[in-house]
């Protein structure tokens, strides 16, 4: 699984490569893209459940940064910066596609390309999610596999921080009923 802390130091550093991208060096939007791809792919796959669709918008949250860089300004959120890009970006392609998602296997897929994770492993996680709305989806992917803060989950998803924990707790409820039955 993906997971991202960031640290006061990794805004720090993310915002100092921000600026260097502003000034044209292009090596920042490697490791930009280094620092924060994951998260990005997790939240274009939790939103768009299409392997293919978060690669598309992977690509393109960092053209679309490259090309927006000059209008950043410092704000000591960069990352939030950037999965706004991403999130507007599958906004925009669930849009296209005016239509519900394809089914969570996608999800599995990428879950079956960690090494650490069983058959069985692979089982519960495919019955877990398949009991969860797609927001408890979305915010339990963000929270538990990128990592992110409810505060920070409820920033990128424009709800209330007591929605986004409210749905987070009602999701680990669900979860943990469904594991305790068997």
């Amino acid at each position: 699984m993906i997971f991202l802390t960031l640290t006061y130091e990794s805004i720090d550093k993310l915002e100092s490569l921000m600026e260097e991208l502003r000034q044209g060096d292009m090596q920042a939007i490697a490791d930009i893209y280094e620092i924060t791809h994951g998260a990005v792919y997790a939240l274009a796959l939790s939103m768009l459940k299409n392997a293919h669709d978060a690669q598309d918008v992977l690509h393109d949250t960092y053209v679309n940064l490259h090309c927006a860089a000059a209008s950043y300004k410092a704000q000591k959120r960069p990352m939030a910066y950037i999965m706004a890009i991403a999130r507007n970006l599958c906004l925009m392609k669930l849009r296209e596609r005016k239509k519900t998602a394809e089914p969570f296997e996608d999800w599995l897929d990428y879950i079956e390309s960690n090494n650490s994770v069983t058959p069985q492993d692979e089982a519960i996680i495919r019955l877990c999610m398949e009991k969860l709305t797609d927001q408890e989806r979305e915010i339990v992917i963000l929270h538990a596999s990128a990592g992110f803060k409810h505060r920070e989950i409820a920033s990128m998803l424009d709800l209330p921080l007591p929605t986004v924990l409210s749905k987070y707790h009602r999701a680990l409820k669900k979860l943990r009923d469904m594991l305790e039955r068997g």
